[in-house]
């Protein structure tokens, strides 16, 4: 392999946490990234995600990444994954993203219903140094795994197939 591309088999998974918001409708939340590039007919949206600091608990890391980058602090969790969902990067991306330290993710996925109203929500200015997305909205859940960006779309499966009772289905 070259260099600017290492072994998958020799990295590991980045630790992370990602939020399934459901609003009063069961619809879910979902963001356009704002560094996405469309791959593969997209664009692509996702629902909140991110790592987990050293030492943080994955339930505090999972508000925390939604605090930052939704502002939604009106949310409770009411469901989570039992065990840690993987997904391995694409090979052009891996040795890119992260520091070029891991293959992919492992999330710890949390169910989170959200009990404010659509203004709270604050994805901030797109084009800013921070921001994480560039638009959003509510999605029908069925819809998720088409509108994910293909290498994600295992993980969003199995994240509905545990949900589902929460969903109503």
């Amino acid at each position: 392999m070259s260099t600017s591309h290492p072994d998958p088999a020799t990295l590991g998974y980045r630790p992370c946490v990602g939020m399934m918001v459901l609003n009063g409708a069961n619809q879910v939340w979902v963001g356009q990234r704002a560094d996405s590039v469309p791959e593969g007919g997209g664009p692509w949206w996702q629902m909140p995600q991110g790592g987990i600091e050293p030492d943080e608990d994955p339930r505090t890391a999972a508000l925390r990444e939604l605090r930052e980058e939704t502002a939604i602090r009106n949310a409770e969790i009411v469901a989570e994954t039992p065990d840690w969902l993987t997904y391995d990067l694409p090979e052009h991306l891996i040795g890119k993203l992260w520091g070029g330290r891991y293959r992919g993710q492992a999330q710890k996925w949390f169910a989170v219903r959200f009990l404010g109203d659509d203004g709270e929500i604050d994805i901030g200015e797109p084009g800013q140094p921070h921001s994480e997305f560039i638009a959003w909205h509510w999605c029908p859940p069925e819809k998720l795994p088409t509108v994910i960006i293909p290498f994600k779309r295992a993980v969003y499966t199995e994240v509905l197939r545990i949900f589902r009772p929460i969903l109503g289905g």
